[in-house]
């Protein structure tokens, strides 16, 4: 796997996730960038628009990715998120056998990428993947917290 340029790929899941702000949707965005660091699929969070709670930035750019791949199965790929995911999130890049999660903050509420679980870690699961955080952090949190203040 080539080595990527985290920042860079966090930039556009910001840009992404600033879409979904502007639609009134939780602001995650992810990218989902191939072994050779080719960004193949990207979303944001859109689970009011689709009426759906499965329509997360990272299910929608999975989901993306497999019709780009004919394949369910994403092997050495990187997902790049600006939120921690979810356990929903988590499985679902475990299921498809990406190879990395890069992610901006934390979630003390919903993360299993190290906040209430370490999903990762759990090696009773016949795939591991790499998980990196932190990665322009203070940006992706600040455009969280912005969301949620517009809402009060």
């Amino acid at each position: 796997m080539k080595p990527i340029d985290f920042f860079s790929f966090m930039e556009e899941a910001l840009s992404e996730a600033l879409k979904g702000f502007a639609e009134g949707e939780v602001p995650v965005g992810a990218v989902l960038a191939d072994p050779d660091g080719a960004i193949v699929a990207r979303a944001h969070n859109q689970s009011i628009a689709l009426n759906d709670p499965s329509a997360h930035a990272e299910i929608l750019t999975l989901r993306k990715a497999g019709t780009v791949y004919g394949n369910y199965r994403i092997q050495g790929a990187t997902l790049v998120v600006t939120m921690e995911p979810c356990l929903m999130c988590i499985g679902a890049a475990l299921h498809a056998r990406v190879s990395r999660i890069v992610f901006g903050a934390f979630d003390p509420k919903w993360g299993a990428a190290g906040s209430l679980y370490s999903i990762h870690t759990d090696d009773r699961f016949n795939h591991r993947l790499e998980v990196v955080s932190g990665i322009r952090g203070d940006e992706c949190i600040k455009l969280m917290q912005k969301f949620f203040h517009s809402r009060r």
